[in-house]
C-alpha cells in the first residue's frame, strides 16, 4: 500500500509540475497605445542619423516636440550616439510641409550633452 501511495504522490507531483506551467500561462492583453503623430518623423530621424553617422550606434532617442507654422512644421528630436568610445548628442530638426508632409529640410546639430 505504501508503494502505491508513494507512486501516486510521485505521479501527482510530476503531473502538477508538468501541467502547472501550461495552466498558469496568462494571455494578458497587450496595452494598445495609439501611435503618436511624430512616429513617422522619428523613424525618419533615425534613418537620417544613421546615414550621417554610419559607424555610430544610436543608444537613446527623445522626441522634443513640434513647432508649427502656417505652411511648415518642424519635429525636433535628440538622439544620443556612441562612436569609437565617444558619446555625443545630436539634435535633429525635420521641417515638413503641413499639407503634403513632404520634407523641406533636415538639420543636425551635435552637442556634448
Amino acid at each position: 500500500m505504501k508503494k502505491v501511495m508513494i507512486g501516486f504522490y510521485i505521479a501527482l507531483l510530476f503531473f502538477s509540475v508538468s501541467v502547472h506551467p501550461l495552466t498558469s500561462i496568462h494571455t494578458a492583453n497587450a496595452q494598445h497605445k495609439p501611435i503618436p503623430p511624430y512616429a513617422k518623423w522619428g523613424t525618419l530621424a533615425l534613418k537620417k542619423t544613421h546615414e550621417k553617422y554610419p559607424h555610430a550606434k544610436i543608444i537613446d532617442y527623445l522626441h522634443i516636440g513640434r513647432t508649427s507654422g502656417p505652411q511648415t512644421s518642424t519635429e525636433k528630436f535628440k538622439l544620443w550616439l556612441k562612436e569609437n568610445n565617444k558619446e555625443f548628442g545630436v539634435f535633429i530638426n525635420i521641417e515638413f510641409n503641413n499639407e503634403t508632409e513632404k520634407v523641406v529640410k533636415v538639420t543636425f546639430e551635435e552637442t556634448a550633452r
